[in-house]
């Protein structure tokens, strides 16, 4: 019982899809325990590389039986369209996508979308049932700026949930950012900034993502005085990650295992977030409630053992009940356009010294460093002795030739290339690597699989993973996709690489809105100045 944090032997009782009663029964032991099923307070599906069905085929059996979407990832490349198509995807899943509409599309002006997402098009969103209220509010200095565009946005889901994204953020600037309107936060990195964040009347959301690990840093945070104000999220998740670890019982078995009260962290993934998001029918088992229900048989590993959604049973044991049909979906519009005659992975030097953007393992922030480059006939060249390597974001909605170029330190290619048209969160075509040849095979490969991800060799394409979906998805099982992310993972670290998900470090690294130094389209971004700046520095 989340609401009184009880937990004893008893019946409940399932009609027409709700709880209608539950019954306390003589003390006996147990034999399995039963909770309320599990609602992610903030997801990107797109970026499990998995439509919304498939996603939910496997996030069920793991006792996910709700997630809060902001489908900004398909958002950026395809605009309403693409986030209708999600929704009409989930439609009939084991599962209920409800969605936040995204709010920064483009992220920022300092890289190129696919799409505009402006005033008039969110309230046509806000008028969508499923769509809750305004996601993740990423432009965090134009809010504390008071720039017109993004508070007009604001204005349009008043009074409904906002989510924010304000990483790093303090003082007086924190508490402007929170008086426009986010309520909540999922970016916290340490213990210090998320209490600040909750004195500024936040909802923190702990966070595991596949390259954003902060859980385990922030549950000293969990006490029973900040519990209630604290919801659990997987935020982006990749298929390797899912598959060996789970979905939000991952999570709550991380918390648990961190010395959490077992009824406090299943709070935290249940209860918290629903009446957070104002979902008042889920989130518990009490009379009235949606009969969204989890069954497991130890609370200290918790994992599913039945689950049923809408009262009725959908998984046991790891696999899903009933045959499926299979589904009909409309195609999207291609999505990677690229005028090669324009664009060349040749960088003439523009001096000696550069700014590089510095990868920092498992986390989405980089550093913004300064280093001296290798120059050979007139070209800045990669220096994987120093894993120093080239970085090229080339624009892929508009085909406008466009390109930014740069360094980057951390990914440590010794050869060859990687490329990926996931790119949080423009998505335009992202290639680093050790010569001009290996990053154009990994760049052109990739487009000629309508997106994906790709590791070449010179002209040798080693591995892909085929995204033909906005170049963002597969419609495939979750296992076809991660045997081939495996392979290209693998195929990446016999190029070098020691990260563990070279592909994801990679796609974060374009992502303008987060620290330090960031690249796009558009060229190098001073994320601390938000404003474009120079490769070259003398």
């Amino acid at each position: 019982d989340v609401h009184t944090g009880r937990v004893f032997p008893g019946t409940v009782v399932i009609e027409t899809g709700r709880v209608a009663a539950i019954r306390e029964e003589p003390e006996e032991r147990p034999d399995r325990f039963v909770l309320p099923g599990f609602v992610d307070a903030h997801v990107h599906v797109e970026s499990s590389m998995m439509v919304p069905s498939e996603f939910a085929r496997f996030a069920v059996v793991h006792g996910t039986v709700a997630t809060v979407s902001d489908p900004h990832e398909i958002a950026n490349v395809l605009g309403v369209e693409g986030v209708r198509w999600m929704l009409a995807d989930a439609d009939g899943a084991p599962f209920e996508m409800v969605v936040m509409a995204p709010s920064c599309v483009p992220a920022s002006q300092l890289a190129t979308s696919g799409a505009t997402l402006g005033v008039a098009e969110l309230s046509w969103l806000a008028a969508e049932p499923r769509v809750l209220g305004l996601g993740e509010v990423m432009s965090f200095p134009a809010v504390v700026a008071g720039d017109a565009e993004v508070l007009a946005k604001l204005d349009v889901f008043a009074g409904r949930p906002v989510d924010g994204h304000a990483p790093g953020l303090s003082g007086a600037a924190l508490a402007a950012y929170a008086a426009a309107g986010p309520r909540s936060d999922h970016e916290c990195t340490t213990v210090e900034e998320a209490r600040e964040k909750l004195r500024a009347g936040l909802v923190v959301f702990l966070r595991q993502a596949t390259n954003a690990q902060n859980l385990r840093d922030l549950l000293p945070l969990v006490d029973a005085k900040t519990e209630r104000r604290l919801c659990l999220c997987t935020d982006d998740r990749q298929p390797a990650d899912l598959l060996d670890e789970g979905h939000m019982d991952a999570l709550v078995r991380m918390v648990i295992a961190g010395g959490v009260e077992p009824l406090a962290a299943i709070r935290m993934a249940t209860l918290n977030t629903a009446e957070h998001f104002g979902l008042a029918d889920r989130g518990a088992i009490a009379p009235g409630r949606r009969a969204d229900v989890i069954a497991c048989r130890h609370l200290h590993d918790l994992r599913a053992h039945l689950v049923w959604h809408g009262g009725r049973l959908v998984a046991r044991d790891g696999a899903l009940l009933g045959d499926e049909a299979p589904r009909l979906r409309p195609p999207l519009p291609p999505s990677v356009r690229v005028e090669w005659e324009r664009i060349s992975f040749e960088l003439p030097a523009g001096g000696r010294r550069a700014r590089v953007l510095g990868l920092i393992a498992d986390q989405l922030v980089t550093r913004h460093l300064v280093e001296d480059v290798a120059v050979r006939d007139g070209f800045a060249v990669a220096d994987p002795a120093r894993d120093l390597l080239r970085m090229t974001v080339v624009e892929r909605h508009l085909g406008s030739g466009r390109a930014g170029h740069g360094f980057v330190h951390g990914l440590g290619l010794q050869r060859g290339a990687i490329a990926s048209t996931v790119a949080h969160d423009h998505h335009n075509l992202v290639v680093a690597g050790v010569d001009a040849v290996s990053m154009a095979s990994a760049a052109r490969r990739a487009a000629a699989l309508g997106g994906g991800l790709v590791a070449a060799l010179g002209d040798e394409v080693l591995a892909e993973v085929p995204l033909p979906y906005a170049g963002l998805m597969s419609d495939r099982p979750i296992e076809e996709v991660r045997r081939e992310l495996d392979g290209a993972i693998a195929a990446a670290h016999a190029l070098g690489s020691p990260l563990r998900d070279p592909f994801m470090a990679l796609s974060f690294a374009a992502l303008e809105v987060i620290p330090s130094l960031k690249l796009t389209d558009r060229g190098l971004v001073d994320v601390d100045r938000f404003e474009l700046v120079p490769l070259w520095v003398d």
